[in-house]
């Protein structure tokens, strides 16, 4: 063995060599700067920036979603071996802590997305219309099942140009060698959401201040940014709704005239359908992103796929 070894030293100094040379030039580099990523959003926007200087990595697989995660070892030893973990923050990913305290990766440097960014309140308990929600900057104490601050602000494209922000920040930093791609792919992505923005904004206008009603509690940075109001019938996918929270919405959707309630793709949640028709409404679908097909998780155009598919539909939704 030490005979192959020493022959073989060379070429492994070799590869070394190439792989830090690799980024400087335009060629597909050898993809050695390890990225991990939370679910599907963050997998998304961490891929648009990375482009081909990361291999970009998600620790939740496709069609499992934050709220239902459980880690397995593998999972750790991935943390072990990761330069850069990228999440969502807010709460949103509650098994980390202990993931990354098993991991034990002195070196591990994680950019929490939510970093500087405006959030709003989870409700109190008792009642549930989204527009006493308050602004202010993020703390972490747990309320409801959310905790205090709702986590979902990747539903909002100008809140996602600050977690792209903090990703390529983030990035830059871990791997200075590769900073011109990551801000260069930072700024394409960005321009692109802000386009996105300013097409939502100009087919929701008509609708402004008009109540809809999701199944769980996703969508209050989407309803703020686009001046509407949102409803819903539970916090987190994983609850049952009470008699109460069924007795809410059907008292929301009366006021507001919906056309629809919005169910989620990966929820065939039966007391929302069942509501659905006690009320003579249609379901449709808003889908929040919280997970997504292998292939949708591979492509950085999801987010505006999806977005522009959940506008279509809520427009519906309001009889447009």
């Amino acid at each position: 063995m030490g005979f192959i070894s020493a022959h073989f030293r060379p070429v492994a100094w070799l590869a070394i060599v190439l792989s830090l040379g690799a980024c400087s030039n335009s060629t597909e580099n050898t993809k050695q700067f390890k990225v991990l990523t939370t679910f599907m959003p963050i997998s998304l926007f961490t891929k648009a920036v990375a482009g081909n200087c990361a291999e970009v990595q998600a620790l939740i697989p496709a069609n499992s979603g934050p709220h239902d995660f459980q880690a397995k070892p593998a999972d750790v030893n991935a943390l072990r071996q990761a330069k850069v973990l990228v999440k969502n923050g807010l709460g949103m990913e509650g098994f980390l802590g202990k993931l990354i305290a098993s991991a034990d990766n002195k070196d591990l440097l994680v950019i929490d997305t939510s970093r500087g960014i405006t959030t709003l309140d989870s409700p109190a308990e008792e009642g549930h219309a989204e527009e006493a929600h308050s602004s202010h900057s993020h703390s972490n104490h747990s309320h409801s099942s959310h905790g205090e601050v709702n986590p979902h602000i990747w539903l909002d494209p100008l809140r996602a140009v600050s977690q792209v922000e903090n990703i390529r920040d983030g990035l830059v930093k871990a791997d200075p060698s590769c900073a011109a791609s990551y801000r260069r792919n930072a700024a394409t992505y960005i321009a692109k959401l802000q386009t996105l923005n300013a097409e939502i904004s100009n087919q929701l206008n008509p609708y402004q201040g008009k109540t809809f009603v999701a199944f769980h509690d996703f969508a209050p940075y989407f309803a703020d940014r686009y001046k509407l109001k949102v409803d819903f019938l539970v916090d987190v996918p994983e609850l049952n709704p009470s008699p109460a929270d069924l007795m809410r919405v059907a008292a929301a959707v009366k006021r507001s005239q919906l056309k629809a309630l919005l169910s989620e793709p990966q929820e065939g949640e039966r007391s929302f359908n069942a509501l659905a028709k006690d009320l003579g409404v249609k379901i449709s679908v808003f889908d929040p992103m919280e997970t997504g097909s292998v292939q949708a998780f591979q492509n950085p155009a999801t987010y505006f796929k999806v977005m522009r598919s959940n506008v279509a539909d809520l427009i519906k939704a309001f009889g447009g």
